[in-house]
């Protein structure tokens, strides 16, 4: 079984540069500059703007802590922002609270959402939550108001995001519950939420019909009509919630804000990693298919939509590789599009890593196809996340507890 937070130890050296390939040409090298020294963490898995002017950020730590501070200076002034250690939320190793996001009307309404999950029995909760009316550094415990949980089979494969899109709604990774090899054929299965990218309305209720695995009518929140499994009927149990599907574990997803394309990392089994352009309806193969590659046997004729990128665990499956100068990784860390201003060489490159041995990597995409792609660092610590502020620079989330800005040497 393949763990998002395992090291292993593989017969090949990290990832290096493409030398000589027109592939890797104006790929730029980068850099990592430690940020917050004075600010102590363990484990941090998320790092989100606060949405209100103040240039504040949130940084989410996987035991159950949230700390809020200034986004320049040391860290010094951080102040607890939320806690729910008390409920344990991490147990097992890819549990805990895993990520948080600001209603895109905060400024007005205060309103915020986390992930995190709990046991007994196992389950993922996404919660809605005010920020204090008397402290406006804290989020509210007592005003929770839960609007999903999803049962959980086992410990692993949790997904674990929540952030809103363009379009005002809510979306949420699901991975397919564990284990390995979907040995419940979640990522398929259209009538359960697991393996799934969700998308809600959180400004509005529904009521749907009681089915099967579903006892609650009056939902806590809206389904967007424009669904791509709205209208499916009812006695075949699809869950309208659904966006995407046939995903194993989407470890971290972003809109580019220029063209809105949405960008999954979707953590693989045994052999490869993929980055997924995710659309509408996109079903993307788990556990039939894993990258471009066989997996499991499935329907004649099913159609599944292909990663933008993979890349191999291992030397031996270079021969196999849709993209062969790509350097193996074990669990991708998917990232964002660099659209800020400080690195002009790096507009446009999307960015993203692997947690197990480090490598940051960069592709450019274009009219349908990768132009070009590389590694831009090969650093030892594991990426956990990125972060994307309100300025468009991205930052670099590591399980040595520190957190890094991304930079480009010479800029």
């Amino acid at each position: 079984m393949k763990s998002i937070w395992c090291r292993s130890i593989l017969g090949f050296g990290m990832g290096t540069l493409l030398t000589g390939s027109p592939l890797q040409a104006e790929l730029p090298r980068v850099a990592l500059e430690p940020v917050f020294p004075a600010l102590k963490l363990e484990r941090p898995v998320w790092l989100t703007e606060v949405p209100d002017g103040s240039g504040r950020v949130v940084i989410v730590e996987q035991r159950g802590k949230a700390t809020i501070l200034p986004k320049t200076g040391a860290g010094a002034e951080a102040t607890e922002f939320l806690n729910i250690e008390n409920r344990k939320p991490h147990v097992d190793n890819e549990e805990g609270f895993l990520s948080l996001a600001f209603h895109p009307q905060f400024k007005s309404n205060g309103l915020l959402y986390i992930y995190y999950n709990q046991q007994n029995p196992r389950r993922s909760v996404i919660s809605e939550l005010k920020i204090s009316t008397t402290d406006p550094r804290k989020a509210d415990l007592s005003s929770e108001r839960i609007l999903m949980t999803v049962p959980q089979p086992y410990g692993n494969h949790k997904g674990g995001q929540v952030s809103f899109g363009p379009d005002g709604y809510l979306y949420i990774g699901l991975g397919d519950g564990g284990a390995a090899n979907d040995p419940h054929g979640n990522g398929q299965n259209t009538a359960v939420l697991l393996g799934k990218l969700l998308r809600i309305d959180v400004n509005s209720r529904t009521t749907v019909p009681k089915r099967r695995g579903r006892n609650d009518t009056n939902l806590e929140y809206g389904i967007p009509m424009d669904n791509p499994l709205v209208g499916e009927p009812d006695r075949y149990g699809v869950r309208p919630e659904i966006y995407a599907y046939g995903l194993r574990n989407p470890w971290r997803f972003s809109w580019d804000r220029e063209t809105g394309d949405l960008w999954v990392g979707d953590v693989g089994q045994n052999e490869w990693e993929e980055i997924d352009l995710v659309v509408k309806g996109g079903n993307y193969g788990w556990a039939v298919r894993e990258g471009f590659h066989h997996f499991k046997p499935g329907p004649d004729g099913a159609r599944f939509l292909d990663p933008v990128i993979e890349y191999p665990h291992n030397a031996t499956l270079k021969s196999q590789a849709r993209f062969p100068n790509h350097s193996p990784g074990l669990s991708v860390t998917g990232g964002y599009v660099y659209r800020g201003h400080k690195y002009p060489a790096l507009r446009g490159v999307y960015v993203y890593a692997d947690f197990n041995l480090g490598t940051i990597w960069g592709l450019r995409y274009a009219h349908g196809k990768v132009t070009e792609y590389g590694t831009l660092l090969d650093q030892p610590k594991n990426v956990a996340s990125f972060a994307e502020t309100a300025d468009g620079e991205i930052y670099v989330l590591c399980f040595d507890d520190k957190i890094f800005h991304l930079t480009v040497p010479g800029h």
